[in-house]
């Protein structure tokens, strides 16, 4: 059995202590929170694990086979560092990190180390996404990928963006899931990077802003975008599109999964869940009409949020049983993280950025 320490008991965070409780695999030896009432209410449900306030106690007292991080942003690079001196295999919630310098460091830490490390680029491991990029591939090149995941919040739930704002902008926390998706369907090298944005609330830090839009361009002439935007302001209207064309048709995720959640912009459940992939065919017949009619392929039997957690963890246990090679894993982490701080630079500078 081995023996898991969680830090981070938000939405992430017990999804996939969840998923731990359920694996036999594993034994969770603590649960690491800054707020007292998540640790204590994700201990309670699954039945009294220890809870810790301090990363560093819990490190050190419980003394674990893994270590499963999914705190705000910018503590992943240094818990994750923590983690690998402790001999710990990790499980981290995207981005790996803030910058590529401290991704390449902990890539030298692995290397030396011989430890796994996963992250958390849950759409990798869903069935319906895969699918997604499979049919994306038969398309023909150029590519022309539009994608986007806009979350009107409030509450707890504004406060929450409010927080992950004080280190990072929405395109940046989110977009490294979706240029991940991109370079997995081009299968092409990332060349140019420009970005637009907005500041549509003072209430967040000095040079935040809540709203971007990101263009890249890849070497075979695939280009995509990516908006992304956060808060009481933002519109419910047209809040998630998957879309991919080429040539030789075009492939969209239809109905972003209001049978398995509130079908909100800011409900988890509604970012990863989808009903049907909506195939389109370019080939056309001699009198000029299209050659095949649309196809839709089912997928709502696929898993929601906490089946895809489940599926995340089953891969991590996994990477760490049978020795996979997460090489280029984690390089594929460290490009995407890439693209995205370049979109950054590029909203703030106000010219694209080449790679």
């Amino acid at each position: 059995m081995m023996k898991i320490l969680v830090a981070g008991c938000g939405n992430m965070g017990a999804s996939h202590a969840r998923a731990y409780h359920k694996m036999p695999e594993f034994e969770i030896v603590g649960l690491v929170s800054r707020g007292e009432s998540s640790r204590t209410k994700l201990s309670e449900e699954l039945g009294g694990y220890p809870t810790f306030s301090s990363y560093d106690e819990a490190l050190k007292e419980t003394a674990p086979d893994a270590v499963s991080i999914n705190t705000y942003p910018d503590t992943h690079a240094e818990y994750v560092k923590k983690a690998l001196a402790a001999n710990a295999h990790v499980f981290c919630e995207k981005p790996l990190a803030n910058t590529v310098e401290e991704c390449e460091e902990i890539k030298a830490m692995v290397k030396q180390s011989g430890k796994k490390i996963v992250i958390g680029y849950i759409l990798r491991v869903h069935p319906a996404w895969t699918k997604f990029i499979e049919i994306a591939k038969t398309l023909g090149k150029p590519l022309v990928m539009r994608m986007n995941l806009n979350q009107q919040s409030s509450g707890e739930t504004w406060d929450t963006h409010k927080s992950l704002m004080d280190t990072m902008s929405p395109i940046v926390d989110c977009g490294v899931h979706y240029v991940d998706i991109m370079s997995l369907m081009t299968e092409a090298t990332p060349v140019s990077v420009s970005a637009i944005g907005a500041r549509l609330s003072d209430e967040l830090v000095d040079g935040m802003y809540n709203y971007g839009n990101l263009q890249v361009r890849f070497d075979d002439g695939s280009v995509g975008w990516y908006e992304a935007g956060w808060g009481p302001m933002m519109s419910e209207t047209a809040y998630f599109i998957k879309d991919v064309i080429g040539p030789k048709g075009s492939v969209s995720i239809v109905d972003s999964g209001s049978d398995k959640g509130d079908g909100t912009s800011d409900d988890i459940d509604a970012h990863t869940a989808t009903s049907a992939l909506l195939v389109h065919h370019s080939e056309r017949k001699p009198d000029g009409s299209f050659a095949k009619k649309d196809e839709m392929v089912d997928t709502s039997a696929d898993p929601g949020h906490q089946g895809l957690c489940d599926l995340e963890q089953a891969y991590f246990l996994k990477a760490i049983q049978e020795d996979l090679d997460l090489t280029q894993h984690l390089d594929d982490a460290i490009n995407s993280l890439r693209i995205v701080l370049a979109a950054d630079e590029s909203f703030k500078t106000g010219k694209t950025v080449m790679l």
